[in-house]
């Protein structure tokens, strides 16, 4: 079993930067990739970054190639989306996921879920 606690969302200006956490429960995790997807009301969720997990390896989403960075911290079971130069389109609840492809465009296919963190980027 996997646990994922995200932390970090918030309210910011266009330009600004923010740094999410997803904090990772769970003997077995390595073996998984994490991801981060958006969500807006209304909309599906949408992939934004994924890693994985052994080797650090990323991927990204054309939408925010060049702003954002995943990465992840090994001895504390940690991932970090590191997000620059933020605009208003990027305002929605993100949510972290594990699973065991490493990159996966569906939701269906990720098999644990944090809980989500509103970030609301103002104009």
């Amino acid at each position: 079993q996997v646990q994922l606690v995200e932390s970090g969302g918030g309210l910011v200006q266009t330009g600004a930067s923010l740094r999410l956490s997803c904090a990772a429960s769970g003997r077995t995790f390595s073996r998984y990739a994490m991801a981060w997807f958006r969500q807006v009301p209304g909309k599906e969720r949408e992939l934004v970054a994924a890693i994985r997990w052994t080797t650090g390896t990323p991927y990204y989403t054309n939408t925010v190639k060049g702003r954002f960075t995943i990465s992840r911290d090994n001895a504390t079971n940690t991932g970090y989306l590191q997000m620059s130069s933020l605009e208003p389109e990027d305002t929605a609840v993100y949510y972290c996921a594990a699973g065991s492809r490493f990159v996966s465009l569906f939701p269906r296919e990720y098999d644990y879920w944090g809980q989500g963190t509103q970030v609301t980027v103002s104009s």
